[in-house]
């Protein structure tokens, strides 16, 4: 009796790769992109501690728009934003907070999730959950 081999489907790796605000805090808007996009380019789905500046964001989204059919089986980005509520704090914790995040150049109270497209189809966000939706 001739036994038959099981194939086994060969699964696309990722890793999950966590940035600290700190790190690209010191950083240009051009330097910050490309350390974005090079994690990204690595099939890592970025957490990023803060966000970036909204013109950051929309040159991160426009530089992955060009590059799309010039990079082998790069399809583009998915990019979520969550930030925290203080819309219940008072005036003395909300100004701690502005004043914390003008000093440190950045959003701490908010966390950027960016993936390779190919990786991730979607970001669902509501106040309590994230889904982040793999592509198969």
């Amino acid at each position: 009796m001739v036994k038959k081999k099981k194939s086994i489907k060969k699964i696309r790796g990722f890793s999950i790769q966590f940035l600290p605000y700190n790190e690209i805090a010191n950083l240009n808007s051009n330097e910050r992109i490309k350390k974005i996009l090079k994690i990204i380019l690595g099939n890592n789905i970025l957490i990023l501690q803060g966000k970036l500046k909204p013109e950051e964001e929309a040159r991160l989204i426009g530089d992955t728009m060009v590059m799309i059919g010039h990079i082998k089986n790069f399809k583009g980005i998915e990019l979520a934003v969550i930030s925290g509520n203080n819309k219940n704090q008072g005036f003395f914790n909300k100004f701690k907070t502005n004043l914390i995040n003008a000093l440190s150049k950045g959003d701490l109270g908010a966390v950027t999730i960016i993936g390779p497209a190919t990786i991730v189809k979607d970001i669902k966000k509501n106040p309590k959950k994230i889904e982040l939706l793999l592509n198969k």
